[in-house]
C-alpha cells in the first residue's frame, strides 16, 4: 500500500534543506546542547515560539512547527483580539512554521544550553501566512526583482538602560553610574567616559552579539542618560538585516540584565529626554553590485533623488508602522532629533531623510521616522516600498533642507496613532505592497491596542479628576 501523502501546510518549502544542514552544523559545534527554541515574530515585534529537546528537533525539518495562524496578531502585551475575527471567531487554526536558513544560533545568556531559530509560516496552499512581518517585507523585495536591483539595508537601534527599581509612581529612572553609584543625570553624547563606565555591559553584549553572529558596528552614547546607540551593518539581504535587528533587541535585553540593568526600546521612556529611534540606512546595487545612487558627482544620482521622493511620497500612510504605539507620537518634538516633516538634507539631522557624508560607493540615504519601538520587518517593508515607489515614478523631492528644519511640522503626517492608522487603513500605495490582508490585520491589532489601552484609568486622572 503506498504511504499517504502529508498534508498540503506540510509540504516542505525548498529552504529547508539549507536550514537543516546549517542547524546540524550548529548542533556538532555545541555537542552541550539541550533544547531549540523555535521563534516567530508577530505584529508588535515580540519573540514568540516553542521550545524543543534537541532529540526532537527533526520534526522542525520534517513536518515543521504548527502554531496558531493568529500567535502573529497579538497586541503588545500578548493579547488576542481577534482581529476580523482572526482568532477566536475562525476556530484559531494551525499553520505550519518552517526555519529559515542564516537564523539558527546558539543562545547567549541565561536559562539551558539551546539553539535558536526564527520560522516562516505557511497557509495550506504554501503561501505566506497573512500578519507574518517577515513575509511583508519579502513580498515588497520581490518588485525589485523585474528592476535588477536589490535594496541594502542597515539598522541601527537606540536604546535606554534604565534601573531595575522604578519611581513610587512606576515610572523608569536613569540608571546608577557604576563608578560612583550615584543616579545618572547628564546628557554626554559620544562620551567616551559613558562607554568606559559602561564597558560591562558593552563588553557583555559584545560577548552575547558573537554567540549570535550578530554584526554589531558602532556602540555610541546618545543624548541622554543611559541611552546608547548600536549600529549593525549593512545587508544586502533586508530580510537579513530586519532578523538582526530583531535579535540584536533580543541580546540586549539580555546583556541588560545580566550586568544588572533593564533595558528599554520604548520610543519615549522619558517626556523631558530625547525619545530612542530605530534609523534605517538604504542604498540599491544593480546586478553588477553596483551602488545606483552614486554616479561620480559629489551631489549623487538621479536615482537617489527619486528613491528620497518615494520615501517622502509613502510616509504619511506609513506612519502607523514606523510610530505603532500612543507613547511613540511623543517622539515628535523640535529639536529632539525625531523628524516632524518630510524633508531632506545633507549631512542634516534635523531632516526626516538624511544623506550622510560618504564616501561615494556608500552613498546612501537614512531614514529617520521610526521609533525604537518599530517591528523591524515592516519598517523596512515600508522604507524598500518608499525606495521602489520613487525609483520606478521618477519622483521629484525638492531642494534639500538647509539649516534646523526641526520645527517646522508637516501637516501631512498623522501626529497620533489614531490619526495613522485612519491613513494607513486607507492607503492603497502601501497595501498594495505589503499585501492588503497584512495592513489591514496590522491596522486592526494596532486599533484594538489602543482601545484596550484607553480603559486603563491612570494615576493622573486620579489625581486631576478624583
Amino acid at each position: 500500500m503506498n504511504k499517504a501523502s502529508p498534508p498540503p501546510s506540510f509540504a516542505r518549502p525548498a529552504f529547508v534543506d539549507l536550514a537543516r544542514a546549517e542547524f546540524e552544523a550548529q548542533k556538532a559545534a555545541h555537542p552541550e546542547t539541550q533544547f531549540v527554541d523555535a521563534l516567530i515574530i508577530d505584529i508588535a515585534g515580540a519573540i514568540r515560539g516553542k521550545r524543543f529537546p534537541i532529540h526532537e528537533s527533526d520534526r522542525l525539518f520534517e513536518t515543521g512547527m504548527q502554531l496558531p495562524r493568529s500567535v502573529y496578531l497579538m497586541d503588545v502585551k500578548g493579547e488576542m483580539v481577534n482581529p476580523f475575527g482572526r482568532g477566536f471567531g475562525d476556530g484559531d487554526p494551525d499553520g505550519s512554521a518552517w526555519p529559515v536558513p542564516g537564523t539558527i544560533s546558539p543562545v547567549w545568556g541565561e536559562g539551558p544550553k539551546r539553539l535558536q531559530l526564527i520560522t516562516t509560516m505557511k497557509n495550506d496552499d504554501g503561501a505566506p501566512t497573512a500578519g507574518e512581518p517577515r513575509a511583508a517585507l519579502e513580498r515588497v523585495l520581490e518588485r525589485f526583482d523585474d528592476l535588477k536591483l536589490t535594496p541594502v539595508m542597515a539598522l541601527e537601534l537606540e536604546f535606554y538602560l534604565i534601573d531595575r527599581q522604578r519611581t513610587p509612581g512606576g515610572a523608569p529612572q536613569p540608571p546608577l553610574d557604576p563608578r560612583s553609584g550615584h543616579r545618572e543625570r547628564d546628557n554626554a553624547v559620544y562620551s567616551i567616559d559613558d562607554l568606559d563606565r559602561y564597558h560591562v555591559f558593552l563588553d557583555t553584549l559584545s560577548e552575547a552579539a558573537r554567540a549570535h553572529a550578530i554584526p554589531i558596528s558602532a556602540a555610541s552614547s546618545e543624548y541622554a542618560p543611559g541611552q546608547f546607540e548600536i549600529n549593525l551593518h549593512h545587508q544586502a539581504d533586508a530580510r537579513r538585516a530586519a532578523d538582526h535587528a530583531i535579535v540584536l533587541k533580543q541580546i540586549v535585553r539580555a546583556a541588560a540584565r545580566a550586568t544588572g540593568f533593564e533595558a528599554t526600546f520604548m520610543a519615549k521612556p522619558y517626556l523631558d529626554r530625547i525619545g530612542s529611534g530605530l534609523h534605517i540606512h538604504s542604498s540599491v546595487i544593480d546586478a553588477q553590485g553596483r551602488n545606483i545612487f552614486d554616479d561620480g558627482t559629489a551631489e549623487g544620482s538621479d536615482q537617489l533623488r527619486h528613491a528620497i521622493a518615494g520615501l517622502q511620497a509613502l510616509m504619511p500612510e506609513s506612519m502607523a508602522l514606523f510610530a505603532p504605539s500612543i507613547n511613540s507620537y511623543r517622539r515628535f518634538e523640535p529639536d529632539m532629533f525625531a523628524p516632524v516633516n518630510r524633508r531632506w538634507g545633507v549631512n542634516n539631522r534635523t531632516a526626516g531623510l538624511r544623506i550622510p557624508v560618504s564616501p561615494g560607493h556608500a552613498r546612501r540615504v537614512e531614514h529617520r521616522a521610526c521609533g525604537a519601538d518599530a517591528n523591524p520587518y515592516f519598517a523596512a517593508a515600508a522604507v524598500a516600498a518608499g525606495l521602489h515607489y520613487g525609483l520606478t515614478r521618477k519622483l521629484n523631492p525638492g531642494e534639500p533642507a538647509q539649516g534646523n528644519v526641526s520645527r517646522e511640522p508637516d501637516l501631512a503626517l498623522p501626529s497620533t496613532l489614531d490619526d495613522a492608522l485612519i491613513r494607513l487603513r486607507d492607503s492603497h500605495t502601501i497595501a498594495d505592497y505589503l499585501g492588503e490582508e497584512a495592513i489591514s490585520l496590522y491596522g486592526e491589532t494596532k486599533r484594538l491596542e489602543a482601545i484596550r489601552f484607553r480603559k486603563i484609568v491612570s494615576s493622573a486622572e486620579y489625581e486631576w479628576y478624583l
